[in-house]
C-alpha cells in the first residue's frame, strides 16, 4: 500500500483534471446500467397483454408501468409488490416517466421508450469520450514528469553509481519501466474506478429489483478473490525477473553496438548472435512461465462467473415461476445487470496479476530514484573563487570499495599557473587522482586544499565550472559542430566567439570544409570526424571555457603524428596562464612540466623534473628508458623525435640521439 500510495502521488498535480475525469467514470457507469434497466420498461410494454391487443383496446397497456391492475402468470392479481420494484417504478416514473407516456397505447409507448433509450446512450457516449479523453491527458502528463525527475535524479548521481550499474539497465527503467507504471498510475487506475462504478451502479438497480436475487449472484464474488493468494506470489517474482532480463537484454545491445568496430575487427558477430540468444531465451522462458499463472486469471474468473449466472438463474425462475416475487421482464433486467456486473468483477478479480508488472517496474524505478547522491554540497559553501597561490593534496587516500584503496596518503603541492604530469603505469591511479580534484569522488582519507581552503567548502557546481578536461576519449554529442563547442554555454557565447576558440584549437579550418560548417552534426560520439578533428574540438570546448584549472588525460596518445602535431600547437596556446595536470603515458609529452609526479600502485612513488628523476633512477628512469628503446626506430621511421617534441627537454640534459 506505501509503494502504491507513492505512485499515486504523481496525481498530485493533476488532481483536479482527475476529479473531472472521475466524475465522467462514474456518469458514465450510472447511465450504462440505467441504459440496462430500461429493458424492463421496453419489454413490460411489448408483452402487455400480448401488446397489439392492447393497443387496440386503448388506454394504458396492463402491466406497463404505472397501470393499473397489471397482471403476472396466467390472469392471476398481481399482490403488493415488494419494496424494491415499488422503489424501481419510482426511478422509472421520474426518469423515463417524465419524457414518455407510459400509459399511451404499446405502440406509441414503445416508440418513446426507444427514442430515451437512443438518448441515453448518446449522453453516455460523451461522457465515456471525456473520461477516454482525460485519462489520456493526464496519463502522458505523469509520464512525462515520472521520466524528466528520473532523468534529473540520474544526472545527478555520482560517478560511483554508473560505475556498478550497466547502462542498459539504466535505460531499461527510464524506458520500459517507466511505461510499466504509467499504465499502473493512469490506465488501470481509471479501470479500476470504472469497474467500481459499474459495480456499485449494477448492484444498486439489481437490489432495486430484488434483493434476495441480488446476495445470491453475489454468495460466488469472494472465491474470484481468494484464489489469486496462491499465484500472486509466483506472478509477482516472474515479473521482476522478467524486467531484470529486459534491462539486460538492452545493456548488451548497448554494449554490442559501443564496441560493434571491436565486434568487427575480431570477427565475432556469431560470438555476440550467441550470447545475445542465450540472454533472449531466458528471456523467453521467465516470460512463458509468469504468463502460465497469469493466464489462469482468465478461466478462473470465467469459471466463478459462469457458477454466478447458473445460481441466478436456478434461483431467479423459483421466484418468477413459484414465489411471484418478480416478473419475467424483471427478472431478464436482473440478467442483463448481472452480466454487466460480473464483467468489473472479473476485471478486479484478475487486478493482482494485471497490476505486478507496473509495481515491479515502480519498485525497480524507486530503487533508481532512492539510490543516494553521495557527494552533496555542504551547508554553507560558497563559490569557487580560483587558484591565486596552490592546489595541495595532504595525505589524500581513495578506494572505490570498502578495504581496497586505489590511492594511498598522495601528498603533493601544484603552484597556480603550473604544469604538473602524472606519469605511471596503467592502474597507478592517475586519472582518479584528477577526479577527486572535480569531485567526482571524494577522498576517504586526507583533504584537498586549494589556497590553504578545503575544496569541499566550495559548492560542486563552481568548481566544476571553473576546470576543463581534454582526454583521449573525447566526448561529442549528436548535435552540429557549434553546439559541440559550446556544450554547457549555449546561453553564455556568441557565435564570435566560438569560431575565434576554433580558430585557436586550429579547427576552424577544417570545420569550414564540413558540409554545413558549424551547422554540421557530427554523429553520435563524433563518428563523422576524424580523432584529430574529435581532440581539437574537445580543445575549441575548452578555450571556450576559460577554466583556470586545465587536465589532459592522454589527449594526444592515439593520434597520428600529424594530428598529433596540430593538436600539441592547440594545447600549447591553451595551456598559457592555467594550473594544469598532465597525464600521460608517453614521457616525451610531460619533459617541460614544471613538476612530475611518478605514481605507481596507487602511491607517489617520485616526484621532480625531468632532468632530476633521470638522474635518481627509479622507476621513471626505468619506463623512460624503455620507452626510448620501443619508439627509436618508429620515430625515425616518421621523422619525429625528442628533438622535434613539441615539449623538449633543454639541450643540456636531453639524452644523446
Amino acid at each position: 500500500m506505501r509503494l502504491y500510495l507513492r505512485i499515486l502521488r504523481y496525481l498530485k498535480p493533476y488532481l483536479h483534471v482527475f476529479v473531472v475525469a472521475v466524475v465522467a467514470t462514474s456518469v458514465f457507469a450510472a447511465l450504462d446500467a440505467f441504459s440496462l434497466a430500461l429493458l424492463i420498461p421496453f419489454l413490460r410494454t411489448l408483452f402487455a397483454n400480448g401488446g397489439v391487443a392492447g393497443e387496440s383496446a386503448g388506454g394504458p397497456a396492463p402491466g406497463a408501468a404505472g397501470a393499473p391492475g397489471a397482471e403476472v402468470g396466467a390472469g392471476t392479481p398481481q399482490e403488493a409488490p415488494p419494496m424494491e420494484a415499488d422503489l424501481l417504478d419510482r426511478l422509472m416514473d421520474g426518469t423515463l416517466g417524465r419524457f414518455v407516456d407510459l400509459g399511451a397505447p404499446p405502440a406509441e409507448a414503445m416508440q418513446g421508450i426507444i427514442l430515451f433509450l437512443l438518448g441515453v446512450f448518446l449522453v453516455k457516449n460523451v461522457f465515456d469520450f471525456l473520461r477516454n479523453y482525460l485519462v489520456a491527458w493526464i496519463e502522458q502528463a505523469v509520464t512525462r514528469d515520472l521520466r524528466n525527475e528520473a532523468y534529473r535524479h540520474l544526472v545527478d548521481l555520482d560517478l560511483t553509481f554508473f560505475g556498478r550499474t550497466r547502462v542498459g539497465q539504466i535505460i531499461s527503467r527510464l524506458t520500459h519501466d517507466v511505461e510499466q507504471l504509467r499504465t499502473l498510475v493512469t490506465k488501470e487506475l481509471a479501470r479500476i474506478l470504472s469497474s467500481v462504478f459499474e459495480l456499485m451502479a449494477a448492484l444498486t438497480l439489481m437490489l432495486l429489483i430484488s434483493w434476495k436475487l441480488t446476495l445470491a449472484s453475489v454468495v460466488v464474488l469472494p472465491g474470484i478473490f481468494a484464489i489469486w493468494g496462491p499465484l500472486l506470489r509466483r506472478v509477482r517474482r516472474g515479473d521482476r525477473t522478467i524486467l531484470n532480463l529486459a534491462g539486460e537484454v538492452n545493456s548488451h545491445i548497448q554494449e554490442t553496438l559501443s564496441g560493434i568496430r571491436l565486434v568487427k575487427s575480431s570477427a565475432a558477430e556469431v560470438h555476440e548472435r550467441n550470447r545475445f540468444q542465450r540472454i533472449t531465451w531466458d528471456y523467453f522462458k521467465a516470460f512463458i512461465r509468469t504468463e502460465r499463472f497469469r493466464a489462469l486469471s482468465h478461466p478462473i474468473t470465467e469459471m466463478v462467473g459462469a457458477l454466478g449466472t447458473v445460481v441466478i438463474l436456478w434461483y431467479g425462475t423459483r421466484l418468477v415461476l413459484t414465489g411471484g416475487e418478480i416478473s419475467g421482464e424483471e427478472f431478464i433486467g436482473f440478467l442483463a445487470l448481472s452480466m454487466k456486473l460480473y464483467s468489473p468483477v472479473k476485471y478486479l478479480g484478475k487486478l493482482p496479476a494485471i497490476i505486478q508488472p507496473g509495481m515491479v517496474a515502480a519498485e525497480r524505478i524507486f530503487e533508481f530514484l532512492d539510490a543516494p547522491v553521495e557527494i552533496r554540497d555542504g551547508p554553507n559553501v560558497r563559490p569557487f573563487p580560483g587558484v591565486r597561490e596552490a592546489i595541495a593534496f595532504q595525505d589524500v587516500s581513495f578506494a572505490y570499495r570498502p578495504g581496497e584503496p586505489v590511492l594511498r596518503d598522495i601528498s603533493f603541492q601544484a603552484q597556480a599557473g603550473s604544469v604538473t604530469a602524472l606519469v605511471g603505469p596503467s592502474g597507478a591511479g592517475k586519472t582518479t587522482l584528477v577526479d577527486l580534484l572535480g569531485r567526482f569522488y571524494e577522498p576517504t582519507a586526507g583533504r584537498i586544499l586549494v589556497d590553504g581552503t578545503d575544496i569541499q567548502e566550495f559548492s560542486i557546481t563552481s568548481v566544476r565550472d571553473q576546470l576543463g578536461i581534454v582526454s583521449q576519449d573525447t566526448v561529442l554529442f549528436h548535435d552540429t559542430v557549434r553546439s559541440n563547442i559550446a556544450y554547457g554555454m549555449e546561453d553564455r557565447v556568441d557565435d564570435e566567439a566560438i569560431r575565434q576558440a576554433a580558430q585557436a584549437a586550429h579547427a576552424d579550418e577544417f570545420i569550414q570544409r564540413l558540409p554545413h560548417g558549424y551547422d554540421t552534426v557530427v554523429g553520435e560520439r563524433g563518428t563523422q570526424l576524424s580523432g584529430g578533428q574529435r581532440q581539437r574540438i574537445a580543445i575549441a570546448r575548452a578555450i571556450l571555457r576559460d577554466p583556470p584549472i586545465l587536465i589532459l588525460d592522454e589527449a594526444t596518445s592515439a593520434l597520428d603524428s600529424e594530428s598529433e602535431r596540430l593538436v600539441q600547437e592547440a594545447i600549447e596556446r591553451l595551456l598559457s596562464g592555467r594550473t594544469v595536470f598532465v597525464i600521460a603515458h608517453r614521457l616525451s609529452t610531460v619533459q617541460k612540466a614544471d613538476r612530475i609526479l611518478v605514481m605507481d600502485a596507487g602511491r607517489l612513488v617520485q616526484e621532480g623534473k625531468h632532468a632530476k628523476l633521470l638522474a635518481e633512477g627509479g622507476l621513471y628512469r626505468r619506463l623512460h628508458q624503455l620507452q626510448f628503446a620501443s619508439d627509436r626506430g618508429s620515430d625515425r621511421g616518421n621523422g619525429y623525435s625528442d628533438e622535434t617534441d613539441p615539449l623538449p627537454v633543454p639541450a643540456s640534459t636531453r639524452p644523446p640521439a
